[in-house]
């Protein structure tokens, strides 16, 4: 009897994709595209670009300028957004600035022209974050989810695996550890529509940023000793964390604020009865 073969590259592609779409939003005849969805991401994607170009020869003052524009931008973008969203994105900026801080001024596993987190960074997060969220839930992720993720895996593997082979610069072991982190979080992740959709906006804005030198990854990450890339091919996992963070949190947060909002006109009303 002969041995089984083992499986081909198209083969294991294959059983993780499907793997992963039994977790996936069943689309209807409900799912239309909303300009709202696409808007969102367009103009992230737009301000990412226009940013990073921005960043080549900015000054301590301009990234402090893009900074406001990044927080009246997201301002904006949240209008008409449910309570709920508004909570995750709030948490996501926390969690990813306090994250900023850990990774780049502290372990120096990345590092801003200035040796700082600029000041647009922490809005760009909220940006980001929406609109993996926004494209998500739009009609073109949710009717082809399974075309999207063997689109994701596809590229993101290979990138993986170009980095792992070294060639032609210094390797990427960082990036095909993250990259097998997504993988596990598109698995059993909450929100394996939001981990497809952060591919695409995080690849685009570290892809741009590290080109015009706004960043730079260390060559070897400082907690592992690994080599990685500029940047990792596999950054974009860091938002499945970030995902995580911010829906574990959204709803603990919502419900302390109307307890809050509740003890606060308990407190008015007995108040007022005392001056009665």
């Amino acid at each position: 009897m002969d041995a089984p073969s083992a499986p081909s590259s198209s083969q294991w592609l294959s059983s993780v994709t499907q793997a992963a779409v039994r977790h996936f939003p069943s689309p209807t005849a409900l799912d239309s595209h909303r300009i709202r969805d696409y808007g969102i991401a367009v103009f992230t994607f737009f301000s990412v670009a226009i940013s990073c170009v921005m960043e080549i020869s900015a000054s301590v003052e301009r990234q402090q300028f893009l900074g406001v524009c990044g927080w009246i931008f997201l301002a904006a973008l949240l209008i008409g957004e449910n309570r709920e969203t508004k909570a995750q994105v709030i948490i996501a900026v926390l969690f990813a600035t306090i994250g900023e801080h850990f990774a780049s001024i502290y372990m120096g596993g990345y590092t801003y022209r200035f040796e700082n987190v600029p000041a647009y960074v922490p809005p760009g997060h909220g940006m980001v974050y929406l609109t993996a969220v926004a494209l998500a839930r739009s009609a073109l992720f949710v009717r082809h989810p399974g075309k999207i993720a063997l689109f994701v895996i596809g590229v993101w593997g290979t990138w993986s695996l170009w980095g792992i082979s070294g060639y032609p610069n210094r390797g990427d072991w960082v990036g095909a550890l993250l990259f097998a982190i997504f993988l596990v979080w598109l698995l059993i992740g909450r929100s394996p529509m939001v981990y497809l959709a952060a591919f695409f906006i995080t690849t685009w804005l570290e892809l741009i940023g590290t080109a015009v030198g706004a960043w730079e990854w260390a060559s070897i990450d400082p907690l592992l000793g690994w080599p990685q890339g500029n940047p990792p091919s596999g950054v974009g996992a860091w938002y499945c964390l970030v995902d995580a963070v911010a829906i574990g949190g959204a709803g603990p947060t919502l419900r302390g604020m109307r307890r809050l909002a509740a003890w606060y006109k308990a407190g008015w009303g007995l108040r007022r009865i005392g001056e009665l």
